[in-house]
């Protein structure tokens, strides 16, 4: 294990998973003192999460699917009491050997950083996910990052409180983000550190003269990603107008895309329509869950 001067445990979370999340957990025990896999897939369909368990590895399998904010808070739960810091994992998340250490590194060197993170890069397509990062620093405070690589500060995760298991899905590491920055602390990325994340389903399409990537999602996902947004851009208006108009934009961009490139535009408009309406009212339509899921509504 390469040691850091902090205490770290990871927490991956599983759906289904391949072959590629013993490689996740493989090159998490490469910093992490400890492993915790929470397998969200339901019972009566086959895991490889199981075999995984060990001496510094503990599996955790509840026989539903808990989303992903259910499965963060549930791994949570089970952090040794020494650790002074969580690495969030996805199941296609492997690190490579100098990640986490330099993650650790910004943390110790300011103890007012509650979040690092490395940048998310597509290694299909052989780029990033955020089309503006030329014009930021290497290394800038940022409003939010993804769960997956994100180092988080036991401390900040312990004043900002879980993962709010109403967003299911989607959001549910921005809503993270933002609380963790209101309760005074920093999050913080650096474009230098490359964290392999598949974006999913992303194809080219055109539009006139435009060309356009386009991620595909099924239909209930779409009701999540736009409801995320919705709700998030209604609770921060006052106090983070920015903020809002950011989500407002993004719903408006994926919700024409929808409607253009959707596979099912009818079924996936609609949803995306609702998940829109629900947002901005503060409702959920639990018809929107996958098979096997359990939703667990509060913050």
């Amino acid at each position: 294990m390469t040691r850091v001067g902090l205490r770290i445990a990871a927490v991956a979370t599983a759906y289904h998973p391949d072959e590629r999340l013993g490689a996740v957990v493989a090159s998490a025990l490469g910093a992490c003192e400890r492993v915790i896999v929470v397998d969200n897939t339901p019972d009566g369909a086959p895991s490889t999460a199981a075999a995984l368990a060990g001496e510094r590895v503990t599996v955790l399998r509840s026989g539903e699917n808990l989303g992903l904010a259910g499965g963060l808070n549930a791994g949570v739960a089970a952090l040794p009491a020494d650790a002074e810091a969580v690495l969030f994992l996805d199941q296609d998340s492997v690190l490579p050997d100098d990640l986490v250490p330099a993650l650790a590194a910004m943390l110790e060197a300011e103890d007012r950083i509650g979040i690092a993170a490395p940048t998310p890069w597509d290694p299909e397509h052989d780029a990033g996910y955020d089309n503006v990062a030329g014009l930021r620093a290497e290394v800038s405070d940022r409003t939010d990052v993804i769960t997956s690589g994100m180092l988080v500060r036991r401390a900040a995760l312990e004043q900002a409180g879980g993962f709010r298991e109403e967003f299911f899905v989607d959001f549910v590491d921005i809503d993270f983000c933002l609380r963790v920055r209101r309760a005074g602390w920093r999050v913080v990325q650096d474009q230098r550190l490359r964290l392999p994340h598949s974006l999913g389903d992303r194809r080219e399409h055109r539009l006139g003269p435009l060309r356009l990537l386009v991620v595909h999602h099924p239909t209930w996902r779409q009701y999540w990603i736009l409801r995320g947004a919705s709700a998030l851009g209604r609770e921060n208006l006052l106090r983070e107008p920015a903020f809002s108009v950011k989500s407002a934009t993004f719903a408006a961009s994926w919700l024409w895309r929808t409607a253009v490139f959707a596979d099912d535009r009818g079924a996936q408009t609609a949803a995306a329509v609702r998940g829109v309406l629900d947002g901005l009212l503060g409702r959920v339509s639990r018809r929107y869950l996958p098979k096997g899921a359990r939703y667990v509504s509060g913050r």
